[in-house]
């Protein structure tokens, strides 16, 4: 008998949920990390592309010691693997281990560190030898917020970073900025063609949002940083990147 269907709709999309998506082989790369396959393919080298003008070190330097929280399966670790190796670089993957088994073991570059963070945070800096000049989190922002206190995952990224390291959390759903943008002509003819439907987007002002990333919280995390010694900007993707119109990145500089 095969195994039962996996209820996609319904599974929540936390560490637990991941590791279950990780293992069922229906599923693509994409779908693996919890995009349709539109919202990516096509678009990674773009995303590389950005993130490194985020953090230039990578490109610009050689030897240093990066992590990334929450790479996934798909090609934009495997290029970030790869951009490591060209440039002499180790990297730390901190995910779950059956996210990890999917993603290849370079010898020399790649250094696992399966878990959930932060809680996994000491393990982290035990396995990577001594502080991180740059650290990526891409797109995983909005599940740590499910399972970790928001606070103690930017004071543990702090801790990790080098003096002069940098920490992109990037991709990160910003609910009012979807908000703002849906509620201009722009935004609503955007809905229509992604919908194919002339029904308005329908724009709730003054609600709750209960576990959704908004202004307020960005701004929180903005502050939490700097008080504990930071540099920290939000910044704009750029306008080639899918969701950059609804989506921030989170710059924390180290002086």
């Amino acid at each position: 008998m095969s195994d039962p269907a996996l209820d996609l709709a319904n599974l929540p999309l936390d560490y637990e949920g991941f590791r279950k998506l990780a293992t069922d082989k229906r599923l693509g790369p994409h779908e693996k990390i919890g995009f349709p396959p539109a919202y990516r393919e096509g678009f990674e080298a773009a995303i590389l592309a950005d993130i490194l003008a985020k953090l230039p070190a990578l490109t610009c330097e050689e030897g240093l010691r990066v992590v990334d929280i929450g790479p996934g399966c798909a090609g934009l670790p495997r290029l970030l693997i790869d951009l490591c190796r060209d440039r002499g670089h180790t990297i730390l993957l901190i995910d779950s281990p059956e996210m990890l088994a999917l993603l290849p073991d370079t010898p020399g570059v790649t250094i696992r560190c399966p878990g959930l963070y932060p809680k996994n945070v000491g393990e982290a800096l035990s396995r990577l030898g001594g502080p991180a000049d740059a650290i990526l989190c891409y797109s995983v922002l909005h599940y740590i917020y499910l399972d970790s206190n928001l606070f103690d995952f930017v004071d543990a990224t702090v801790a990790m970073l080098a003096p002069a390291g940098r920490a992109l959390i990037g991709d990160i759903p910003n609910h009012s900025k979807r908000r703002r943008f849906f509620a201009t002509k722009r935004g609503q003819a955007f809905h229509r063609a992604f919908t194919g439907s002339d029904q308005p987007y329908e724009v709730a002002y003054e609600t709750p949002t209960p576990g959704k990333i908004d202004d307020a919280v960005l701004t929180g995390l903005v502050q939490r940083a700097q008080a504990a010694g930071c540099d920290a900007y939000l910044l704009p993707q750029g306008a080639d990147l899918p969701m950059a119109n609804r989506r921030d990145d989170l710059l924390l500089v180290r002086p």
